[in-house]
Protein backbone atom coordinates (compact mmCIF):
# COMPACT_ATOMS: atom_id res chain seq x y z
CA UNK A 1 0.00 0.00 0.00
CA UNK A 2 1.22 3.47 -0.80
CA UNK A 3 1.41 6.44 1.50
CA UNK A 4 0.30 9.47 -0.42
CA UNK A 5 1.68 12.85 0.47
CA UNK A 6 1.59 16.16 -1.23
CA UNK A 7 4.97 17.75 -1.23
CA UNK A 8 5.63 21.26 -2.30
CA UNK A 9 9.28 21.76 -3.02
CA UNK A 10 10.64 25.24 -2.82
CA UNK A 11 11.14 26.80 -6.20
CA UNK A 12 14.50 27.84 -4.76
CA UNK A 13 15.87 24.39 -5.61
CA UNK A 14 17.07 25.21 -9.10
CA UNK A 15 18.22 22.33 -11.18
CA UNK A 16 19.92 24.26 -13.94
CA UNK A 17 23.29 24.07 -12.20
CA UNK A 18 22.93 20.36 -11.46
CA UNK A 19 21.12 18.93 -14.47
CA UNK A 20 21.69 18.88 -18.17
CA UNK A 21 19.24 21.23 -19.78
CA UNK A 22 18.11 22.01 -23.27
CA UNK A 23 20.64 23.84 -25.43
CA UNK A 24 20.71 27.62 -25.28
CA UNK A 25 18.45 29.37 -27.77
CA UNK A 26 20.02 30.27 -31.09
CA UNK A 27 21.03 33.85 -31.75
CA UNK A 28 18.02 35.94 -32.61
CA UNK A 29 15.60 33.53 -30.91
CA UNK A 30 13.28 35.05 -28.36
CA UNK A 31 14.33 34.36 -24.79
CA UNK A 32 11.74 32.83 -22.48
CA UNK A 33 9.96 35.24 -20.16
CA UNK A 34 11.47 35.63 -16.71
CA UNK A 35 10.32 32.81 -14.45
CA UNK A 36 8.99 30.76 -17.35
CA UNK A 37 9.78 27.06 -17.31
CA UNK A 38 12.28 26.09 -19.97
CA UNK A 39 12.10 22.33 -19.47
CA UNK A 40 9.38 20.26 -21.10
CA UNK A 41 6.68 19.22 -18.63
CA UNK A 42 7.11 15.64 -17.36
CA UNK A 43 4.64 13.20 -18.89
CA UNK A 44 2.73 10.37 -17.21
CA UNK A 45 4.83 7.21 -17.16
CA UNK A 46 8.17 9.02 -17.51
CA UNK A 47 11.00 7.85 -15.26
CA UNK A 48 12.29 10.56 -12.92
CA UNK A 49 15.99 10.54 -12.03
CA UNK A 50 18.11 12.47 -9.56
CA UNK A 51 21.02 14.65 -10.65
CA UNK A 52 23.33 11.61 -10.54
CA UNK A 53 21.07 9.68 -12.93
CA UNK A 54 19.65 7.31 -10.29
CA UNK A 55 15.96 6.46 -10.55
CA UNK A 56 13.69 8.36 -8.15
CA UNK A 57 10.35 7.05 -9.46
CA UNK A 58 7.84 7.49 -12.25
CA UNK A 59 5.29 10.18 -13.04
CA UNK A 60 1.92 8.77 -11.94
CA UNK A 61 -0.13 11.83 -12.92
CA UNK A 62 0.10 15.54 -13.61
CA UNK A 63 -2.39 18.37 -13.38
CA UNK A 64 -0.44 21.04 -15.22
CA UNK A 65 0.92 22.50 -11.97
CA UNK A 66 2.24 19.45 -10.13
CA UNK A 67 3.38 15.97 -11.09
CA UNK A 68 2.81 13.04 -8.74
CA UNK A 69 6.03 11.04 -8.47
CA UNK A 70 5.52 7.38 -7.48
CA UNK A 71 8.66 6.00 -5.84
CA UNK A 72 7.16 2.59 -5.17
CA UNK A 73 6.82 3.53 -1.49
CA UNK A 74 5.19 6.97 -1.59
CA UNK A 75 3.41 9.19 -4.06
CA UNK A 76 4.39 12.83 -3.75
CA UNK A 77 3.08 15.85 -5.65
CA UNK A 78 6.02 17.91 -6.87
CA UNK A 79 5.66 21.30 -8.61
CA UNK A 80 6.53 21.09 -12.30
CA UNK A 81 8.92 24.00 -11.75
CA UNK A 82 11.08 21.67 -9.61
CA UNK A 83 11.91 19.40 -12.55
CA UNK A 84 14.84 19.79 -14.89
CA UNK A 85 15.52 17.85 -18.05
CA UNK A 86 18.50 15.53 -18.25
CA UNK A 87 19.80 12.93 -20.67
CA UNK A 88 17.55 10.31 -19.02
CA UNK A 89 14.44 12.51 -18.83
CA UNK A 90 12.82 14.48 -15.98
CA UNK A 91 15.33 15.25 -13.22
CA UNK A 92 14.92 16.24 -9.58
CA UNK A 93 17.55 17.68 -7.27
CA UNK A 94 16.51 15.06 -4.68
CA UNK A 95 17.35 11.40 -4.34
CA UNK A 96 14.64 8.79 -3.96
CA UNK A 97 15.41 8.57 -0.20
CA UNK A 98 15.23 12.37 0.19
CA UNK A 99 11.89 12.55 -1.64
CA UNK A 100 10.45 9.71 0.46
CA UNK A 101 11.65 11.36 3.69
CA UNK A 102 10.19 14.72 2.67
CA UNK A 103 6.89 13.10 1.67
CA UNK A 104 6.72 11.25 5.00
CA UNK A 105 7.36 14.48 6.86
CA UNK A 106 4.63 16.21 4.83
CA UNK A 107 2.17 13.40 5.57
CA UNK A 108 2.96 13.62 9.29
CA UNK A 109 2.38 17.38 9.24
CA UNK A 110 -0.94 16.94 7.42
CA UNK A 111 -2.04 14.28 9.94
CA UNK A 112 -1.10 16.52 12.87
CA UNK A 113 -2.97 19.44 11.31
CA UNK A 114 -6.09 17.29 10.84
CA UNK A 115 -5.91 15.95 14.40
CA UNK A 116 -5.93 19.56 15.63
CA UNK A 117 -9.29 20.04 13.84
CA UNK A 118 -10.93 17.21 15.82
CA UNK A 119 -12.06 19.49 18.63
CA UNK A 120 -15.22 19.99 20.64
CA UNK A 121 -17.67 22.16 18.72
CA UNK A 122 -16.17 21.54 15.28
CA UNK A 123 -18.72 21.06 12.51
CA UNK A 124 -18.57 17.72 10.72
CA UNK A 125 -19.58 17.50 7.06
CA UNK A 126 -20.98 14.48 5.25
CA UNK A 127 -20.05 12.99 1.90
CA UNK A 128 -22.45 15.39 0.17
CA UNK A 129 -20.81 18.44 1.75
CA UNK A 130 -23.67 19.21 4.13
CA UNK A 131 -23.30 19.48 7.89
CA UNK A 132 -24.13 16.22 9.72
CA UNK A 133 -23.43 17.44 13.23
CA UNK A 134 -20.84 18.79 15.64
CA UNK A 135 -18.17 17.15 17.74
CA UNK A 136 -19.35 16.81 21.32
CA UNK A 137 -16.24 15.09 22.71
CA UNK A 138 -12.94 13.54 21.68
CA UNK A 139 -11.85 10.73 24.00
CA UNK A 140 -8.91 8.49 23.15
CA UNK A 141 -9.61 6.86 19.82
CA UNK A 142 -13.28 7.86 19.73
CA UNK A 143 -15.24 10.96 18.76
CA UNK A 144 -18.78 11.64 19.97
CA UNK A 145 -20.75 13.35 17.23
CA UNK A 146 -23.97 15.20 18.05
CA UNK A 147 -26.52 15.01 15.22
CA UNK A 148 -30.19 16.06 14.99
CA UNK A 149 -31.03 12.37 15.68
CA UNK A 150 -28.83 12.07 18.78
CA UNK A 151 -25.21 11.28 19.63
CA UNK A 152 -23.02 8.77 17.85
CA UNK A 153 -19.70 7.51 19.24
CA UNK A 154 -17.42 6.76 16.30
CA UNK A 155 -13.76 5.77 15.87
CA UNK A 156 -11.42 8.66 14.96
CA UNK A 157 -10.61 6.77 11.76
CA UNK A 158 -14.17 7.49 10.57
CA UNK A 159 -13.23 11.14 10.15
CA UNK A 160 -10.96 12.76 7.62
CA UNK A 161 -10.01 16.10 6.14
CA UNK A 162 -12.36 17.58 3.58
CA UNK A 163 -12.74 20.78 1.61
CA UNK A 164 -14.83 22.38 4.36
CA UNK A 165 -13.04 20.85 7.35
CA UNK A 166 -13.73 17.63 9.23
CA UNK A 167 -15.59 15.14 7.04
CA UNK A 168 -17.17 11.72 7.50
CA UNK A 169 -17.53 9.38 4.54
CA UNK A 170 -21.32 9.15 4.57
CA UNK A 171 -24.31 11.40 4.07
CA UNK A 172 -26.55 12.57 6.91
CA UNK A 173 -29.18 10.01 5.82
CA UNK A 174 -26.62 7.18 5.85
CA UNK A 175 -25.41 8.24 9.31
CA UNK A 176 -29.01 8.40 10.59
CA UNK A 177 -29.65 4.88 9.23
CA UNK A 178 -26.49 3.56 10.86
CA UNK A 179 -27.47 5.15 14.17
CA UNK A 180 -30.92 3.54 13.90
CA UNK A 181 -29.32 0.14 13.25
CA UNK A 182 -30.65 -0.15 9.71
Amino acid sequence: MYRTAFLLLAAATPLAANAQTAPAPQAGAAAPAAGAATAAAPTVGATVVDTQGNTVGTIASTDGTNAVVDTGTVKAAVPLSSFGTGAKGPTLAMTKAELEAAAGQGAAQAAAQFQSQLTTGATVYGAGGTSVGTIKAVEGEFVTLTTPKGDARLPKGSFGPGPQGVTIGMTAAQLDAAMAGK
